[in-house]
């Protein structure tokens, strides 16, 4: 009886992938912009 690991995934469609890199990015962005826009304002 083969053991199931419950984080595995079936395949995830690569639109999601896609989307998910997007706003993982978008979040970046914005915390480096905020980042430096408190070093321009200091």
């Amino acid at each position: 009886m083969p053991v199931e690991t419950p984080n595995a995934q079936p395949e995830q469609n690569p639109q999601a992938v896609e989307s998910e890199r997007g706003a993982l990015v978008a979040v970046l962005l914005m915390v480096i912009l905020g980042v430096a826009g408190i070093f321009a304002v200091s």
